[in-house]
């Protein structure tokens, strides 16, 4: 299934799930080296890293505990700016080492939030794990940016725990909007 209707947009496959996969594997592999004898506590933002973090969190050796936030700037397909945070962080992050499960890190608000939570528990270190990445999206550096499966051009993606309009979660694969050609006069 290389192209894919959702409502009003139609999509093209960007990243197959076996590279998603091979990343993900890779990520998990560093994380294990990383957090040797350490029991991190793994924070996934809901909804979108929900199938990420699962993969992830199959590859994690090191004892770990597992949270999750759930925080939206999403309408549509436009990131509002506007954080609406439904539930919230575990409050035992005191002296813990932190990291921070996203599906996308585009503009940065929403982590902004997220962490500015996380840092208010005083941690022993916050680190940032994301699926996917859109540099050129990004309003301002976030320094806990550690782990990257994918950097990705500026554009609208859905699959694998990312949606449109609540559609799309379930795709294995990811799939980024196919831009219809204008139409010259």
């Amino acid at each position: 299934m290389n192209k894919i209707q959702i409502e009003d947009r139609t999509f093209e496959i960007l990243l197959d799930n076996d590279n998603i996969s091979k990343r993900t594997r890779l990520i998990g592999i560093q994380l294990n080296v990383d957090y040797e004898d350490r029991c991190p506590i793994f924070i996934g933002v809901l909804n979108g890293s929900f199938l990420f973090m699962a993969d992830l969190l199959r590859e994690i050796e090191t004892p770990c505990e597992i949270g999750f936030i759930r925080v939206s700037s999403y309408d549509g397909a436009e990131s509002s700016g506007k954080i609406k945070e439904t539930f919230g962080l575990p409050d035992n992050l005191h002296n813990r080492d932190i990291i921070i499960v996203e599906d996308i890190v585009d503009t940065g608000f929403t982590l902004r939030h997220v962490l500015s939570e996380v840092h208010k528990q005083n941690p022993a270190s916050v680190r940032v794990c994301t699926l996917l990445f859109k540099p050129e999206a990004l309003k301002q550096p976030i320094d806990e940016l550690e782990y990257v499966a994918f950097e990705i051009a500026n554009e609208f993606v859905v699959g694998y725990g990312l949606d449109y309009n609540g559609l799309g979660r379930n795709l294995k694969d990811i799939y980024s909007e196919k831009t219809v050609p204008s139409q010259l006069p």
